[in-house]
């Protein structure tokens, strides 16, 4: 087996105490907008909208929690119209959907294309966001040991946040 040069990056920790989440929301709609001018896509008034309600929290929101935020502002908005702006925001990196939960979180860094690994807190619900190249590689070799070609990859491990271990002990 070949050795692998450890390439692992924390993209979005789990919130401290103290996180300043208004610095935090405020530099990924930042990120987002200088992100999509590089591209050439349009962050549209809802597009931004939505990604400001999925970083709302550094928890998992569901498409319909979305749309009832929403339809608070805007009496006409449909599940057509968030499920639109979503698939644009994942198209884009921007943010990232929970299989396991069918929920979406924003993305640490979207400015880079990535595979990232996540860290699901069974307790509180909070996320946090890795990019493991090693992690990436061992599958893929795994895979193509078993003759499989990985499609998608995605990696939702479930346990507890530092926070909430504490709080358990």
């Amino acid at each position: 087996m070949k050795k692998h040069k450890s390439h692992s990056r924390v993209l979005m920790p789990f919130k401290e105490n103290g996180h300043s989440h208004k610095k935090c929301l405020d530099s990924a709609l930042i990120t987002a907008e200088k992100t999509c001018l590089a591209r050439g896509v349009r962050l549209t008034r809802l597009r931004r909208r939505v990604l400001e309600l999925v970083w709302g929290s550094h928890e998992p929101v569901k498409a319909y929690d979305i749309l009832d935020k929403l339809r608070d502002e805007h009496s006409g908005s449909a599940p057509p119209t968030v499920y639109r702006a979503l698939d644009f925001l994942r198209a884009e990196g921007m943010v990232h959907k929970i299989e396991s939960l069918t929920a979406y979180v924003g993305c640490g860094e979207p400015e880079h294309r990535h595979i990232g690994q996540f860290l699901i807190c069974r307790a509180c619900g909070a996320v946090a966001e890795m990019d493991d190249a090693e992690v990436r590689e061992l599958l893929a070799e795994k895979a193509d040991t078993l003759g499989f070609h990985i499609d998608r990859e995605m990696i939702e491990i479930k346990g507890l946040c530092a926070a909430c271990l504490t709080e358990n002990i």
